[in-house]
């Protein structure tokens, strides 16, 4: 002890403080509860997204009847599928469904909204009348359609008969299958996409409507000029999200066509065969499991090259501000 340290009455020491424990941290409450509320999300997406991706994967390359252990063959299910004509035919009915599909159900989604953005009387149950058969089943959209194009009893036919013109098989018939099952489509899908426009649409300032009409513009100038543009982030999505669905079709083609030829779905002569049904054929029907798969993989990289290519032109035509 010093002296500075008697007259004032202070200890001191050349000791440096010790520094205090750190301590562990640990979640809050809130934390954990993030954790517990999203980890049935996680468990999903573990166990019936990644793994079950990455065993398709193994299993493309293996010949595999769901019976006996899975036995690698390479690159044999990939070769095979080149050589396989109903590949390529499923792959082509694919593309003309999807070509068919897409850009009339993006205008006619597109044209609903629009007409459903005004102030109208009723508009709410114009809005649900047009969104029910989104929400409906594909068994009951199916019966609906039988109603309609039922070769012995369907309006359809009726109208034609009434109009002096021969009556059709329509789901029998080769060239006319795609098109009903492409109409069928629309009338079911196209509720869900007025909703993503009208969405789009109410983000649109109503000041630029007003400056423009000020200008003397008219109503298509008004649409193509500030609509189109503004709501283009909004088309660039509905685009994306029709052009996965057209091509992982499965459910309606194999409902509508499973009893129209002979109880085959796919029918006639495999006319409405697309890349789902025939996975499911290969699959399920002829226990070709690893066939399956490696179809499966090939229309995943087919909707990834499209998805890319399309991220990479949006900037072209999509405008976010």
């Amino acid at each position: 002890m010093n002296q500075n340290t008697q007259l004032t009455g202070e200890w001191k020491t050349d000791e440096r403080p010790v520094p205090k424990p750190r301590k562990r941290k640990r979640l809050d409450s809130e934390g954990r509860w993030g954790i517990l509320l999203i980890s049935p999300y996680l468990i999903h997406l573990i166990v019936f997204v990644a793994f079950t991706s990455i065993a398709s994967l193994y299993i493309s390359f293996t010949d595999y009847d769901m019976l006996n252990p899975p036995e690698w063959t390479g690159l044999a299910n990939y070769s095979k599928m080149i050589a396989d004509p109903l590949f390529w035919k499923a792959l082509k009915n694919t593309l003309y469904f999807t070509i068919l599909l897409v850009p009339i159900k993006t205008a006619l989604a597109l044209v609903l909204a629009v007409a459903l953005n005004q102030k109208l009387k009723g508009l709410k149950l114009y809005r649900i009348a047009h969104f029910i058969p989104v929400i409906s089943s594909w068994t009951v959209i199916a019966y609906v359609a039988d109603s309609i194009f039922n070769p012995r009893f369907g309006w359809a036919n009726s109208l034609l008969v009434s109009l002096g013109l021969e009556p059709k098989n329509w789901l029998a018939d080769e060239q006319l299958v795609i098109p009903v099952l492409v109409a069928v489509a629309i009338w079911k899908g196209v509720g869900y996409m007025m909703v993503l426009f009208l969405a789009g649409l109410q983000n649109v300032p109503g000041d630029l409507y007003e400056a423009a009409e000020i200008d003397g513009a008219g109503p298509l100038q008004k649409f193509w000029r500030i609509t189109v543009p503004l709501i283009s982030g909004t088309t660039f999505l509905v685009l994306i999200l029709s052009t996965i669905s057209s091509f992982q079709s499965f459910e309606q083609i194999y409902v509508m066509t499973a009893g129209a030829v002979d109880g085959v779905a796919g029918g006639p002569n495999n006319a409405s065969l697309v890349l789902m049904l025939h996975l499911y054929r290969e699959g399920f029907t002829f226990f070709h499991m690893g066939y399956a798969s490696a179809i499966a993989w090939v229309l995943f990289l087919i909707l990834f090259v499209f998805t890319f290519m399309q991220m990479r032109l949006q900037k072209r035509w999509v405008h976010y501000d």
